[in-house]
């Protein structure tokens, strides 16, 4: 047993660390476990020399013992506070039960790595503004392990039950695939054990096929199969990743997936080895046993002048085009959507209709740029609209919202980068608790259902049953003569959707 101060550790055999004895005046052997395991590896070691010794081989984590967010207590339902109590819940109540489920079941809120934890403020004009204390250390992996630890405490600290992160933001790339793979083990192995000591789990993984030069002309979609075998071979480690840690999805996005110039590019050759890429990793998946839903996140540009997954429709058209529809469903990120030209619910909906909608990236853009933002969601309206599709569908499960948004890099102290997500969560309780109300009174559903009435009957419901022709619809006109025009009535829909805000 070491002491510091009046907390007591102990090592660890099968994480191979020093870790937290949280009972320590309990005898528990483990003690004396930790000398004799110690001595088996390093033979001719004095007891007084463990300390040293444990420091020589760098698993003394004393991450474990600093509070990043002092001073920030767990976010509290606060549903009185006034304006300026930004530090509490005002509308998100995790057990109160609307329509059966609890607040928490429906937003399955999730809180994402790379921004939160490993954005720096940098931009394509600017340096780094955010300077956070879990990025400095003497190592990339001694920093690796105190952003971990200072995001665990952001998840218990906020309430959230979930998290996403990319293999590359867990663990620093090594110089070879070996030596990545080795960081990633050890990183991983520590956020088993914070994960069982939270309770909180992965929402999804996914594996960084973007940033790294060999990626620069694509993934799944490189002219050159080695690029591909690499991209293979991250992806299975992810997918090991995705088990050990017990994650629910698995996600795909394609950011170098597309071409800049139509000139040197196989288009339909690209598309079937991404197509076929997938099915690798369908297969790898089944024969390890791995239980979690396939996403792919649709965007239709940045950092390609043109990607493959352009947006919902495109990825369903492809995922239906090579058999894969059983496979996947999509991750909508709504910034990524308007991007393409549509509403920020479009997607999410266009989904959904077709029974592919698993998971949502939960941000927003500013529509007049032309370029992904990924700001918080604070738009009542577009809340709404996102959690009125999702109860219709019966809900996200095992996907949720995901917040991929990141801080203005204006936003420069910690305590904003709690004030961003609970704003977002009361954002997201209150379009919840609106999208309740808009169904339960059906107001808006009856309107919708009489303006396709002539469907219910006659000619209309055999072309809802698929058993007329256009000779009978030809008969039809005939006898009924020129259709009577009826309004469409937008104001007044919008006009009855905004009594709900």
């Amino acid at each position: 047993m070491l002491s510091k101060g009046t907390k007591k550790y102990y090592f660890d055999k099968n994480l191979k660390r020093l870790v937290f004895c949280w009972i320590p005046e309990t005898p528990c052997g483990r003690c004396e476990d930790c000398v004799s395991y110690f001595h088996s590896r390093r033979s001719g070691t004095s007891r007084g020399k463990l300390k040293d010794d444990l420091k020589f081989l760098k698993v003394f984590d004393m991450a474990m013992e600093t509070e990043f967010f002092a001073g920030i207590p767990k976010i509290p339902y606060v549903p009185n506070a006034g304006a300026r109590n930004v530090l509490c819940f005002q509308h998100y109540n995790a057990e109160e039960v609307l329509l059966g489920r609890s607040m928490e079941d429906w937003l399955r809120f999730s809180v994402c790595y790379w921004h939160s934890f490993c954005g720096t403020g940098a931009d394509p004009f600017g340096f780094q503004t955010l300077h956070r204390p879990w990025n400095e250390g003497a190592t990339p992996m001694e920093c690796a392990k105190k952003r971990l630890h200072a995001a665990f405490e952001f998840f218990t600290k906020l309430g959230v039950k979930y998290y996403t992160f990319h293999d590359r933001d867990m663990s620093p790339e090594g110089r070879t695939l070996e030596e990545s793979n080795s960081n990633l083990d050890e990183m991983t192995d520590l956020a088993l054990q914070l994960q069982n000591r939270t309770g909180v789990k992965v929402l999804w993984v996914t594996c960084n096929l973007f940033a790294h030069s060999r990626y620069m002309n694509g993934a799944a979609t490189n002219p050159d199969c080695h690029v591909l075998a690499y991209a293979g071979a991250q992806v299975k480690k992810g997918l090991d990743v995705a088990k050990k840690l017990g994650a629910e999805n698995f996600v795909f996005w394609g950011g170098r997936e597309g071409f800049y110039s139509i000139h040197n590019t196989d288009v339909g050759a690209e598309l079937k080895h991404m197509a076929n890429f997938f099915k690798m990793a369908v297969k790898y998946k089944e024969k390890i046993g791995l239980k979690c839903q396939f996403l792919i996140e649709p965007k239709p540009k940045e950092p390609c002048k043109h990607q493959y997954d352009y947006d919902a429709m495109s990825v369903i058209g492809f995922l239906k085009h090579y058999e894969l529809d059983s496979h996947f469903k999509l991750n909508i990120e709504p910034n990524h959507t308007t991007l393409a030209g549509h509403s920020y619910e479009h997607d999410v909906i266009m989904a959904s209709v077709f029974g592919m909608l698993g998971s949502v990236d939960s941000n927003t853009g500013s529509p007049d740029l032309g370029w992904d933002t990924d700001q918080f969601p604070m738009d009542i309206r577009n809340t709404t609209m996102i959690m009125k599709t999702v109860i219709e569908q019966g809900g996200l499960q095992p996907g949720g919202l995901n917040f991929d948004a990141k801080v203005r890099r204006e936003s420069t102290d910690l305590e904003d980068l709690f004030i961003a997500h609970v704003g977002a969560m009361d954002a997201f309780a209150r379009g919840l608790r609106n999208a309740v109300r808009i169904i339960e009174e059906g107001v808006i559903t009856s309107m919708v259902k009489e303006r396709y009435m002539s469907f219910s009957h006659g000619i209309g419901q055999k072309v809802v049953d698929g058993s007329t022709s256009l000779e009978e619809l030809e008969d039809f006109v005939k006898q009924n003569g020129e259709p009577k025009v009826t309004s469409g009535k937008q104001e007044k829909y919008e006009t009855v959707f905004n009594h709900y805000l």
